[in-house]
């Protein structure tokens, strides 16, 4: 079977003859000024204009009472588990389906990650599959989920919204909320996605986002962390900024903190890029509608919003209908310089996690074989 048919179609979709990027950032407006105007002000490192205008942008797009930036997206949700209680030997449960930063964070807190199944429209976490392996496997002691296997309490639990895909967030917060288990929400794949209405990053305790080179809008690197709990947000902020009390000129520490600060130049970056996000999602939201009318026609399923959602199509996808197909499209693509990839591997199957607690995954090991990322650059 050859994709020539599709390969051609991608690069008309980008005018490209060349080499076709998985997804490239975009910089237009006022960026570069912004970032000059940092630099003459010689505030570029961890405090500035840039970072206060740039957290309460990010509040205001997420609907969310108060946002932090940080260096990145990982570090985003490292401090926001912590800040929900999450503490050395609990545990957290999370999707199987992921890219591994989300489980890194929690092993970074010293809790043990649990691997669940993802709903085949959303390919995020399942409410369904998590309140299956609640019932079975945990118990309520004095107010507490506990794994009955392991004696571990269950603090919190981390969605993935894939791609930009928003996970059936109300069914996980009914779930969540009758076993006491503290959401936090990681949005860093979903910036300028909704479900039923509500911007991704609004739900969970708190919310965690990424600003990485590859994503919709970037400072370069960067992150987030949203609330609409000011005192947890107010906290984040002090723990991102080395646990500093506040003083004219003493340096006082009173608590084990981290220097997560996003420097003022790259929130500089990070303002101009806000400036676009709109016209960027829908920049790719068109391209999803294109994409979709094509593979219709070719007999390969591309992968389209869930109901009641609206996506940003952050990285767009097809589903092969199998893995040897899949890694047909890939050599092939690839070979001919349009770049593709597969869905990531399974945290369980990486050597680190191989050992943690899932259920069957039978939904996760069902996209695995057949996923592929296609080229979802803004088009500008």
């Amino acid at each position: 079977m050859s994709f020539d048919t599709e390969i051609n179609f991608i690069r008309s979709c980008f005018q490209g003859e060349g080499f076709i990027p998985l997804h490239e950032p975009r910089f237009t407006g006022n960026g570069k000024k912004y970032v000059n105007e940092a630099i003459d002000s010689t505030f570029v490192s961890s405090v500035g204009k840039f970072v206060d205008q740039v957290e309460t942008v990010i509040a205001i797009k997420t609907g969310t009472a108060k946002a932090v930036a940080v260096v990145n997206g990982t570090a985003a949700l490292q401090v926001a588990l912590r800040l929900v209680g999450v503490k050395p030997g609990d545990e957290v449960i999370t999707q199987a389906l992921t890219f591994v930063a989300t489980v890194n964070a929690i092993v970074y807190n010293g809790a043990h990650p649990v691997f669940i199944d993802v709903d085949l429209e959303t390919m995020g976490l399942s409410p369904m599959a998590l309140e299956n392996f609640l019932e079975e496997h945990c118990e309520l002691r004095e107010g507490r989920c506990v794994n009955k296997k392991t004696k571990r309490v269950i603090r919190a639990c981390v969605p993935m919204h894939t791609f930009g895909f928003m996970v059936h967030m109300d069914e996980l917060e009914m779930v969540c909320a009758k076993w006491n288990i503290a959401i936090v929400e990681d949005a860093a794949e979903a910036l300028g996605s909704s479900y039923k209405g509500a911007p991704a990053g609004s739900f969970g305790r708190l919310s965690a986002l990424s600003f990485n080179g590859n994503k919709i809008i970037t400072a370069g690197g960067g992150g987030a962390i949203a609330s609409n709990d000011e005192e947890l947000a107010k906290k984040a902020k002090y723990l991102t900024t080395t646990a500093k009390v506040p003083h004219s000129w003493d340096y006082f520490h009173d608590e084990l903190g981290y220097n997560f600060r996003m420097p003022n130049l790259n929130a500089a970056l990070l303002c101009g890029q806000f400036e676009n996000l709109e016209a960027f999602v829908e920049s790719k939201r068109d391209l999803a509608i294109t994409y979709a009318g094509f593979f219709a026609e070719r007999g390969i399923k591309f992968r389209v919003e869930p109901s009641e959602t609206k996506s940003n199509y952050w990285l767009m996808c097809v589903e092969l209908s199998s893995e040897k197909d899949r890694d047909a499209f890939l050599k092939e693509t690839n070979a001919k310089s349009v770049m593709t990839r597969p869905i990531w591997k399974l945290m369980c199957d990486l050597p680190m996690y191989k050992n943690c607690q899932t259920d069957l995954l039978q939904n996760a090991k069902f996209l695995e074989k057949r996923v592929v990322n296609i080229p979802s650059s803004v088009r500008i």
